[in-house]
C-alpha cells in the first residue's frame, strides 16, 4: 500500500465536492493468478477505460487506500490488473470487493459532456420556473439515458439535450428542463 498522494484525508462524495473528491469506476470482483493480478468489474464506457486511470482508491474498511496501476488488460470477458505492493494470491484475496475509485480530478471533462455522479443532486428546474426536485440518480435505459429525480414525487426524465435538457449549471447545482410538471 503507498500513502496518500499529497497527505490530505481522501474524501468521498458524500464528504465534499471539487476536483479531489472521488467517483466510484468500478470494484474488484476475484482473483486472477499466483502473482497477485485482481479481476476488475468495471462501470466505465467502454470498460476498458478504468484500466487508463491511476492510482485508484480502494474502500477497504471503511477507509480509502491509494494504489497504483501498474498494468491491466482485458481477459476473456472481464479485465485484470496488477496493482503495485500486491504481489501475491492472498495480498489479492484481501482486496476482493473492494470499491474502486479515482479522484473527480483525474476524469477529464469536455464542455458538453457530463458524468452522472456531477449531476446527482442537481435541481431540476423547468423553463416554467416550476422546481421538480433533485436527481437521485440516473437509469440506462438503452435508447437513452433517464434522470431519476425526487421531489414531492419521483419522476423519469429523459436526458435528451436540446429537447428535454435545455441547460447544465453546475456552478448554480440547476439542470433546466423543457418538462410538464404533470408527467
Amino acid at each position: 500500500m503507498e500513502p496518500d498522494l499529497d497527505g490530505s484525508q481522501v474524501k468521498t462524495k458524500a464528504e465534499g465536492d471539487g476536483p479531489e473528491r472521488l467517483v466510484a469506476l468500478g470494484r474488484i470482483s476475484g482473483l486472477h493468478g499466483v502473482q497477485g493480478w485482481v479481476k476488475v468489474h468495471s462501470d466505465t464506457r467502454p470498460r476498458e477505460n478504468i484500466l487508463e486511470y491511476s492510482p485508484w482508491y480502494l474502500l477497504r474498511e471503511g477507509a480509502w487506500e491509494p494504489w497504483e496501476v501498474v498494468r491491466g488488460r482485458p481477459q476473456a470477458k472481464t479485465l485484470v490488473a496488477q496493482l503495485r505492493g500486491c504481489t501475491d494470491r492472498e495480498q489479492a484475496r484481501r482486496l476482493m470487493g473492494a470499491t474502486i475509485a479515482v479522484r473527480r480530478s483525474q476524469l477529464g471533462q469536455s464542455e458538453e459532456e457530463y458524468y452522472w455522479t456531477d449531476l446527482e443532486g442537481l435541481e431540476v428546474v423547468t423553463t416554467g420556473g416550476v422546481a421538480l426536485g433533485r436527481v437521485d440518480h440516473l437509469m440506462e435505459t438503452g435508447a437513452n439515458d433517464v434522470l431519476v429525480v425526487k421531489g414531492e414525487r419521483e419522476r423519469l426524465i429523459p436526458w435528451l439535450p436540446e429537447q428535454v435538457i435545455r441547460e447544465v449549471d453546475l456552478e448554480q447545482g440547476r439542470i433546466l428542463v423543457d418538462w410538464d410538471p404533470e408527467f
